[in-house]
């Protein structure tokens, strides 16, 4: 596989940090240690070993964070992804960020994925540019990450043919793709007006959904009519993709996981 995508790696956090982060001392939540190494250090180590990505960008943390905190400087020495700071948003972080990079197809993750691995981001890419989409989400089925980590919360989409968890894997693969995450920017800048956000989705699709009707074809036709552009998906075999790490609970899991790799 040729190194093809450029990455955007996620690591912005709300002014003042994350419950999260304050909880355990951090300067930013994507430091937290899993198995002595940080989630972010896993994420961009991950990235750098696979066959699909060639260098990228780390999306924040804020820049007094970033120059206050001598870790992340380190991190990126070593690699080829560069820093810039985030915008105000995750939708509007990754637009920007896509934008800096002006290269297409570009992967978009998040700096807490701690359990991402060259195998899982090259299985991804690959499987993405198979399809006939501007934007792919990667999607885990839920009965999977249910068996393998019952104890473990996780937000779920339920539609008609099935269950699904996200993976923090999206890719943009052309031009229009950047369609993406400008609408979820607009949602997000409308989340105190829920009737808006609605009226951007679509009223439609929102009843189909909450009567149980949408299936994940028909949904994903939905929101590439309200998104401007035509959305994939790609389905993931591995409930890991499933686990980020953003509370003590998600820590322990991941790091239950890496050391029993070691084991």
């Amino acid at each position: 596989m040729s190194r093809s995508f450029s990455a955007v790696v996620l690591a912005g956090e709300r002014p003042g940090g994350s419950d999260f982060s304050r909880e355990l001392g951090l300067a930013a939540s994507v430091l937290v240690d899993v198995a002595g190494q940080s989630a972010l250090a896993r994420v961009i180590d991950a990235l750098e070993a696979s066959e699909a990505v060639s260098g990228g960008v780390l999306c924040g943390p804020a820049t007094e964070v970033y120059q206050n905190n001598g870790e992340f400087g380190e991190l990126l020495a070593e690699s080829s992804f560069k820093w810039m700071a985030p915008a105000a948003g995750p939708s509007a972080s990754a637009l920007a960020a896509i934008e800096q990079l002006d290269s297409i197809p570009t992967l978009l993750t998040a700096g807490d994925h701690a359990l991402l691995t060259p195998e899982l981001v090259d299985f991804f890419c690959c499987r993405a540019q198979e399809l006939d989409a501007d934007v792919v989400v990667g999607l885990v089925p839920y009965s999977i990450v249910k068996a393998a980590f019952p104890e473990s919360k996780r937000t779920v989409l339920k539609l008609r043919d099935g269950s699904w968890c996200g993976s923090n894997l999206f890719a943009i693969l052309t031009p229009a793709g950047k369609a993406g995450p400008t609408f979820w920017q607009r949602l997000e800048a409308d989340r105190k007006r829920p009737w808006r956000m609605a009226q951007r989705i679509g009223y439609g699709l929102l009843i189909r959904y909450l009567l149980g009707w949408v299936t994940m074809d028909s949904g994903l036709k939905s929101m590439s009519r309200a998104m401007g552009c035509k959305v994939g998906y790609v389905l993931i075999d591995n409930p890991r993709a499933a686990v980020d790490v953003d509370s003590v609970a998600d820590r322990d899991l991941a790091e239950k996981i890496l050391l029993s790799d070691q084991s």
